[in-house]
């Protein structure tokens, strides 16, 4: 079966407004409320969902395993990759000038439309959060055993192999920001004493950070 499945509306206006971003209720206010007080609803299930799931999936794990193991599994590029696959971008309302932009295509932006989304839909399911936890494992079920396998957490991986490695720990600097405001575009670098182990590039500094430490793990494994 297809984990990638939309989930079903009784309500579609309930479904409209998970997928109406502010810079479209800005400009169009007959439009209705924007899907931001979704999303703060939505990310808060996920946090309790992925927690339950991953405590039954692993009752062998200790708490350290299973705290950045549910980071990763609700993390934005995570959710960027579920939003992708239901294809949520060509259904978000923006505004102009965030359309413009290529936003239908922003992480930041694809994570919060699938947040606001199962916000959406466990008001519609009657505050049940069975049915989003019956609606959202199987998505984790594609992903989970890869996120192990990568050791979940590449700042992790890398601030322990600096320390055996150096005694130091890494320094994220930001190099860069540009872009609106919807759709910013940060640059990091990670340095250990000084020396840059790598460049990392997201919507976010925190996405950054992790993509950076992930490129350095790999210039550390094919001996830089």
């Amino acid at each position: 079966m297809n984990a990638f499945v939309r989930p079903p509306f009784k309500n579609q206006r309930l479904w409209q407004q998970a997928m109406t971003h502010s810079s479209f209720a800005n400009e169009q206010p007959e439009a209705g409320e924007h899907n931001e007080r979704l999303e703060f609803l939505g990310d808060a299930i996920l946090t309790f969902v992925s927690g339950a799931y991953l405590y039954q999936r692993y009752p062998e794990r200790p708490e350290g395993d299973l705290t950045p193991l549910r980071a990763a599994l609700v993390d934005e590029a995570q959710l960027c990759h579920f939003a992708q696959q239901l294809g949520l971008g060509e259904s978000l309302r923006l505004g102009k000038g965030a359309a413009q932009s290529g936003s239908r295509k922003s992480s930041r932006l694809l994570c919060s439309a699938f947040e606001a989304m199962v916000g959406a839909y466990f008001l519609d399911a009657g505050g049940d959060v069975q049915a989003v936890s019956d609606y959202v494992v199987p998505m984790f079920d594609t992903v989970v055993e890869q996120a192990v396998r990568a050791g979940v957490n590449p700042k992790s991986r890398l601030q322990e192999w600096a320390q055996k490695a150096w005694g130091q720990t890494p320094d994220y600097v930001l190099i860069s920001s540009s872009g609106p405001d919807h759709a910013k575009q940060f640059v990091v670098e990670v340095q250990i004493g000084q020396r840059p182990y790598g460049r990392g590039w997201g919507h976010s500094k925190k996405t950054a950070e992790k993509a950076a430490a992930q490129s350095a793990l790999s210039a550390i494994d094919t001996g830089l």
